[in-house]
C-alpha cells in the first residue's frame, strides 16, 4: 500500500480532497451575508479542481426566525421543527450561490448512527464519492429533523471530522469566529495564538472555551480540538481559522492553527 505523504499547511491548494466546516453563527443571522465570500472561496478550489465537501451547521439558526424564535431552543421537538424549515432555506441560499459559477449542490444528511452502521456507512462513502465524482458540491449537516439526543453528533465540528475519515480528506478546514486557537479565550489577558500542533501535543496548559459565544450553535475552541485531533490522527491534516478567511486557507496562506497529520 502506498503511503499518502503528509500535507502541510502551504500544500492546502495541491490537496487532492479538502472539507470544509462552517458554524451557524457564521452563516445564520446578521452574518447570513458570508455565505456569498465563502462560496466565493469554495468555487475557486473547486474550479482548480480540488473535491470540495460542505459541512454546514445552521440549519436549526437559520429556521429560528420562520417560527418566531428568539433564542435557540432546548426541547427536541422545537428543534427538529426548525431544522425542517431552516435546512430547506439554507440549501436555497447555497445554491443560490453556486447558481453564479453553474455548481449543483447535493444535500447529504447523517445522522451518528449511520456512520456507526457499517451498511449506512458504506451507502453515505458511496453517494459522497458519486456526487464529488459528477462534480457536484456535497453540503453535509447532521440530519436534525431524525436525530435523537442519544445519537447525535453533538457539533458539527466532530461531524466534519468523521466525514474526513470517511471520505479519506487530505485536509479539513474547521472555520470560526476567530482567527486561531489561543492559550485561554484571545479576550483574556494573556492569550497567545497557537499556530502549530504537532502529533501527540496535548496542549498542556490551554484553557478553552465550551461553547460559542453567539448563543445559536454548540460548538466552541475544545470541540475544535477534539475534531481535529480525531481528524489529523486519521491522516487529515487540519487547519483551524475565522470564516472570512477561508480563501486564505484553501490557498495555503499562513494562518490559523495548524494539526499535523498523523503519516499513514
Amino acid at each position: 500500500m502506498t503511503r499518502r505523504p503528509v500535507l502541510t499547511r502551504a500544500g492546502i491548494p495541491d490537496a487532492r480532497r479538502v472539507v470544509v466546516k462552517v458554524g451557524s453563527s457564521s452563516i445564520s443571522g446578521e452574518n447570513a451575508g458570508q455565505i456569498a465570500p465563502l462560496v466565493d472561496a469554495l468555487a475557486a478550489a473547486h474550479a482548480r479542481g480540488t473535491e470540495i465537501i460542505l459541512v454546514s451547521s445552521g440549519a436549526i439558526a437559520t429556521g429560528m426566525p420562520f417560527l418566531q424564535l428568539d433564542a435557540r431552543p432546548n426541547d427536541l421537538a422545537t428543534q427538529q421543527a426548525a431544522a425542517a424549515v431552516g435546512q430547506n432555506v439554507l440549501i436555497f441560499r447555497y445554491q443560490n450561490s453556486l447558481d453564479r459559477f453553474g455548481i449543483v449542490a447535493g444535500q447529504v444528511l447523517l445522522t451518528a448512527g449511520d456512520l456507526e452502521n457499517p451498511t449506512h456507512r458504506s451507502n453515505a462513502q458511496r453517494a459522497v464519492d458519486r456526487l464529488l465524482g459528477l462534480r457536484i458540491l456535497p453540503i453535509v449537516n447532521e440530519n436534525d429533523t431524525v436525530a435523537t439526543h442519544e445519537i447525535r453528533f453533538g457539533d458539527n465540528d466532530r461531524l466534519a471530522a468523521m466525514v474526513s475519515e470517511l471520505v479519506g480528506a487530505d485536509a479539513l478546514i474547521l472555520l470560526s469566529d476567530v482567527d486561531a486557537l489561543y492559550t485561554r479565550p484571545p479576550q483574556e489577558p494573556g492569550a497567545v495564538k497557537i499556530t502549530e500542533v504537532p502529533i501527540g501535543d496535548d496542549l498542556a496548559g490551554v484553557t478553552f472555551g465550551d461553547v460559542s459565544s453567539s448563543g445559536v450553535g454548540t460548538g466552541g475552541a475544545a470541540t475544535k480540538v477534539s475534531a481535529a485531533r480525531l481528524a489529523a490522527a486519521a491522516g487529515t491534516a487540519v487547519l483551524v481559522t475565522a470564516t472570512p478567511r477561508v480563501a486564505e486557507a484553501l490557498s495555503g496562506a499562513d494562518i490559523g492553527t495548524f494539526f499535523e497529520p498523523a503519516p499513514l
